[in-house]
């Protein structure tokens, strides 16, 4: 088992990632913010297959999380996140500190349109995806990967770095991978540690009903009928629910039918303290 090397500063990494180059190896990078699990190490089994070498970046993002939201209580484990990726033989952890990332005087921000404001996340967290495509822009142009891989379970956010990647030319592709279960369904998440043994029973009730209405609608019921019946089937397990949608799996525009393009289910609610969000193809 080989320990990664760990940089923290910006000439650090840009060395460490000329060593790579020289030894004509492309690169995976998978962005994190740590408190891995099987998700996560998903991503970077896929990147060692695809890549020659595998970064893995490791940063609390203190730009995407609003001020009544949890980037305090946020979970933090390095150490045993640096152990994980050690047994999968990743190369390189970039884990810069707040100062590396966001120096004094720093004041540019990418403000991310098209799939960042469908209503959907942003509604309910306008500050997030400016915060993410800011992050995730610096990533990209400090690692200079060739690959770059991201989970489905954050399907918007997914859909928003791809066309930011795309729209400020930067030479990375962006794949998307599927999202990682646990046996009864629910999405793999770091937040999932927040759910109480009775939340964490109820849980699954949000892929169970995505599940069952991605059937129906396949079979040709009412959009709308079956949405509303989901909404209501979440309400009723005792989740605060922000929104259940039926969009367009590649813009996230809203959709009427089957028939105006391929459909991505998407939902997001409140669990107690702990919001979850799940999606699922039609």
């Amino acid at each position: 088992m080989r320990r990664p090397v760990i940089v923290r500063t910006l000439p650090s990494l840009r060395k460490a990632i000329a060593d790579l180059r020289r030894k004509r190896k492309s690169i995976a990078l998978i962005p994190t913010m740590g408190a891995l699990h099987e998700g996560h190490l998903s991503l970077v089994k896929r990147a060692s297959r695809q890549a020659g070498a595998v970064v893995v970046s490791i940063f609390v993002n203190p730009k995407q999380f609003a001020p009544t939201e949890d980037f305090g209580s946020y979970p933090r484990n390095f150490e045993r996140d640096v152990a994980a990726l050690s047994k999968l033989g990743v190369d390189l952890v970039w884990a810069p500190t707040d100062a590396a990332m966001y120096p004094d005087g720093f004041s540019t921000a990418v403000s991310p349109s098209g799939p960042a404001q469908v209503g959907l996340e942003d509604a309910y967290r306008p500050h997030f995806f400016g915060g993410v495509a800011t992050v995730v822009a610096k990533l990209f142009l400090q690692v200079t990967p060739d690959f770059a891989l991201f989970g489905q379970k954050d399907y918007q956010q997914l859909k928003v770095v791809t066309r930011m990647a795309q729209d400020l030319d930067i030479p990375v592709r962006v794949v998307g991978c599927a999202t990682v279960r646990e046996k009864d369904g629910l999405a793999m998440s770091s937040r999932n540690v927040y759910l109480s043994p009775e939340e964490r029973q109820t849980a699954p009730v949000l892929y169970r009903v995505l599940k069952e209405s991605a059937g129906r609608i396949k079979a040709g019921e009412p959009m709308a009928a079956v949405l509303a019946d989901g909404r209501a089937r979440i309400e009723q397990a005792g989740f605060k629910l922000d929104y259940l949608e039926a969009r367009h799996a590649e813009t996230l525009a809203e959709v009427k039918g089957p028939a105006d393009g391929p459909i991505r289910l998407l939902v997001a609610a409140r669990l107690g303290k702990t919001r979850l969000i799940d999606n699922l193809g039609v």
